[in-house]
């Protein structure tokens, strides 16, 4: 099957058939209709790469993601996925796994396919790498790292607002004992919402930095971590977590224990993934919709793809406290 075919059947020119093929706004709605109908009716898979060498445009984007085992990111995915799917383009997807010779890899497989653009979606970009794209004009857009230009966009995720939500919740149930389990310290995301935590302890008088352990946003470094916690002298009567996972990992630990959420311990997670509620006492936490980030994400790298005018602005993207059945006063 070739494209002489298509145009036999349709009854125009193969170079009708092929600015069909690529969306070509030269070609009458009528005869774009009967064009497609033909190529549905034979069956006909149209070259990609002969695409790509006529309209300039691959019609692929790359989605570069940290943890595919982490339920937050497969939720991303997927509705950055829809967004794609709906404008007839496909994502290459590219797994970190907070590896900085992973994220190297990944890059440097969307130059070589090609890309139209890049959405990374993780917290551990390489500023050489991000060099590398910007060098080579592909539009890209950032999680949190990137720096706002002609060819790139940057998405800010508010992970203090809903820190300070999680703060307020436990100061006002009486908790003044208040630790918190951090991310991997390499990752911007995870500082900031340490910072946050930290920040609101000293809004209230408070400092103790023996309250604060290092987890890895993985459910066995969120274990450990509240292991070592209950070690402490005055063990915490609150628990902040940097991820879900880390907080499913603490709650493990704390029943584990012989202790009960929230009876002795109050627990808040952080991301509402789609697990959450579904944890025994269902988990209170800091949502981050998926949703917003990934059609955020694909409207920013679009609008940087069509170069639309005028000045590309930061996007923001908000945290907000759900309330659940992990948290009571003391």
């Amino acid at each position: 099957m070739n494209i002489k075919e298509v145009a036999k059947r349709a009854k125009v020119s193969t170079a009708t058939v092929s600015r069909t093929i690529n969306d070509s706004e030269k070609v009458r709605p009528g005869t774009a209709a009967r064009v497609r109908q033909a190529i549905e009716e034979l069956n006909f898979y149209p070259n990609t790469h002969a695409r790509t060498l006529v309209s300039g445009r691959s019609r692929m984007l790359g989605l570069i993601i940290s943890d595919i085992t982490n339920p937050f990111y497969p939720e991303l995915v997927k509705s950055f996925e829809d967004q794609a799917v709906e404008r007839g383009q496909e994502v290459i997807i590219g797994n970190t796994d907070y590896n900085p010779k992973r994220m190297a890899g990944c890059v440097r497989r969307m130059v070589e396919r090609k890309v139209d653009g890049v959405a990374i979606m993780t917290s551990e970009a390489d500023p050489a790498l991000v060099t590398e794209l910007t060098r080579r004009n592909i539009p890209t857009v950032f999680m949190d790292t990137g720096k706002t230009g002609l060819h790139s966009a940057n998405i800010r995720i508010d992970y203090a607002q809903g820190i300070h939500e999680a703060m307020q919740h436990l100061f006002s149930l009486n908790h003044r004992r208040i630790a918190f389990i951090a991310g991997p310290m390499n990752l911007e995301s995870a500082r900031t919402r340490r910072d946050a935590y930290l920040s609101g302890l000293k809004s209230r008088g408070l400092s103790d930095r023996s309250m604060i352990e290092k987890g890895d946003h993985r459910i066995e470094g969120g274990a450990m971590a509240m292991r070592s916690l209950l070690k402490l002298p005055h063990r915490p009567t609150a628990v902040i977590t940097s991820n879900d996972l880390t907080a499913i990992g603490a709650l493990g630990a704390i029943l584990h224990a012989g202790l009960r959420v929230p009876e002795d311990i109050s627990l808040i997670g952080f991301d509402d993934i789609s697990f959450a509620h579904l944890t025994q006492p269902p988990l209170t936490t800091i949502i981050l919709s998926r949703t917003q980030l990934a059609v955020t994400a694909f409207a920013a790298l679009e609008a940087l793809i069509r170069k639309d005018e005028g000045p590309h602005t930061d996007y923001s993207i908000p945290t907000h406290l759900v309330m659940r059945a992990s948290t009571r006063a003391i």
